[in-house]
Parts: structure tokens; C-alpha cells; sequence
């Protein structure tokens, strides 16, 4: 099992120097598949907030198994957040066969399982995507992190609001950056909490319905420490994973 620590101060492709014949050599049978977004995040976090989150999960399971890691995809699902500049989408239709490819292609190359690890909520097609393969003879594909895993990692990490009241740019999302890249949280993030804890029309309407500023949640509560022990408890959920995609000690 690897033992060098994860390089979170990478840039979000994550890309590491391995060559072909160092993926031939390891014969990795489980690969990992960051995938965030670029979306507003208020004025405290940047765009990329979501890929850097993804790409950091991404080494912290990286630097517990032999994985083969997969530079991230950077946009996505983000039509909520259309409201704000800078948001950039793709339809779910793409970001759907864009990853069935993904899988296909290294499902050829010998690869037996493909780990999503999702860094944006609105990513909703990424379920579909799993649940389908299921049902073929092709890669065993998972979604990670699960509600559990979230669950498991913020219990560690003593967060103080519930994953509903924290949905975007709060103290999950800038905790995780002030620990792996705090050079790109911006001063005013103790003063940008905002609550909208019932949200009942957010996919028809939008985020913008909710929040003026981009935010629900309360990043006020965010710390460095915080952030290392999602990153842990998550790394530590990942555990179990490589079993249940039949490639145990993968």
C-alpha cells in the first residue's frame, strides 16, 4: 500500500509523471475518475472548488490503495447556478457518455472497476450512469463519497451544521480548501453565511431563487482542522470500496 502522503497543493488536473509502462507495470485493476465542476461558489471560494475538492478526496484515497488516478473532469452538471457569471454546464446527456466512455476505454485497456468521485451534488446523472452498470458485463462502477461516507467524515470532523443546512460554499466546501489550498479562500468568509434551509422548488427555479449571494450555508464555522478530518474520514469510507467492486486489496 502506498505510504507517501497526497499532494493537495497540485493543480486541479492532479496529473501525475507515470508513463505507460509504469500503469503497465502496477497493472492497476480499480481507477479513480475525479469529477467536479465550474460554478460559482460565492465570493469566498473560486469556480474550480469543486474539481480541487474531488482531486483532493481523489489523492487521499490514492495515497492509501494502488489506484489508477485519472485527471479530473472540470465541468458538469451546474445549470442551477446559471444565474452567476462564470458557471459553465454541460448537458447530463454528455457528462453521461463522456464517463460510459471513460469506463469502456478502460475496461479494454484491463481495468475491472471505476470509482466516480463526484465533487458536485448536482451531478445527478452519475447515479444513472452506475445503476446501469450494474446491469452489463462491462466495468463495476461506484459513486463515491455516499451520503454515509459524508456522514461518517463529518461526524469525525465535528461539523457543527447537517449536510441539508450546508449545501453550497459552507463549512464542508471551505473547510477542505483552507486545509488543501488555502491560498485560494478569499477574506470574508467568517462574515458570508446564509440559511435557506427549505428549498423546495430549487431544480425548477434555481439557486438564485435562495441565495443572493451564491452561499447556503455557514462557512463562518470552517477550519483547516476540519478539512483534514473530512479528507481522513472519507479516505477511511474508501476502505470498504474496493470489495464491493470485486477487486479486493485493488
Amino acid at each position: 500500500m502506498p505510504t507517501t502522503a497526497p499532494d493537495h497543493r497540485s493543480s486541479p488536473a492532479g496529473l501525475l509523471s507515470h508513463t505507460t509502462e509504469d500503469v503497465r507495470a502496477g497493472r492497476p485493476r480499480l481507477a479513480l475518475l475525479p469529477i467536479g465542476s465550474f460554478e460559482q461558489h460565492g465570493a469566498h471560494l473560486p469556480l474550480t472548488t469543486d474539481t480541487l475538492i474531488a482531486c483532493a478526496v481523489a489523492a487521499e484515497i490514492a495515497a492509501r490503495h494502488e489506484v489508477l488516478l485519472l485527471p479530473p473532469l472540470t465541468v458538469s452538471c451546474s445549470h442551477e447556478h446559471a444565474d452567476w457569471p462564470g458557471t459553465v454546464s454541460i448537458s447530463a446527456r454528455t457528462l453521461h457518455a463522456v464517463v460510459t466512455d471513460i469506463a469502456a476505454s478502460l475496461h479494454r485497456s484491463g481495468v475491472r472497476a471505476l470509482v466516480l468521485v463526484n465533487g458536485h451534488g448536482g451531478n445527478y446523472v452519475l447515479r444513472n450512469v452506475v445503476q446501469e452498470s450494474a446491469a452489463g458485463d462491462g466495468i463495476r462502477m461506484a459513486l463515491f463519497p455516499g451520503p454515509a461516507d459524508w456522514a461518517a467524515a463529518r461526524e469525525r470532523a465535528g461539523l457543527e451544521t447537517s449536510a441539508h443546512d450546508d449545501m453550497h460554499a459552507g463549512e464542508t466546501e471551505t473547510s477542505i480548501l483552507l486545509h488543501t489550498h488555502p491560498e485560494v479562500v478569499r477574506d470574508g468568509y467568517a462574515t458570508a453565511d446564509h440559511r435557506a434551509d427549505e428549498r423546495p422548488h430549487l431544480l425548477t427555479l434555481g439557486m438564485a431563487a435562495y441565495t443572493a449571494s451564491g452561499v447556503i450555508g455557514r462557512p463562518s464555522l470552517a477550519s483547516a482542522e476540519k478539512g483534514r478530518e473530512l479528507l481522513a474520514g472519507l479516505a477511511q469510507a474508501f476502505d470498504a470500496y474496493p470489495e464491493v467492486c470485486g477487486v479486493r486489496g485493488g
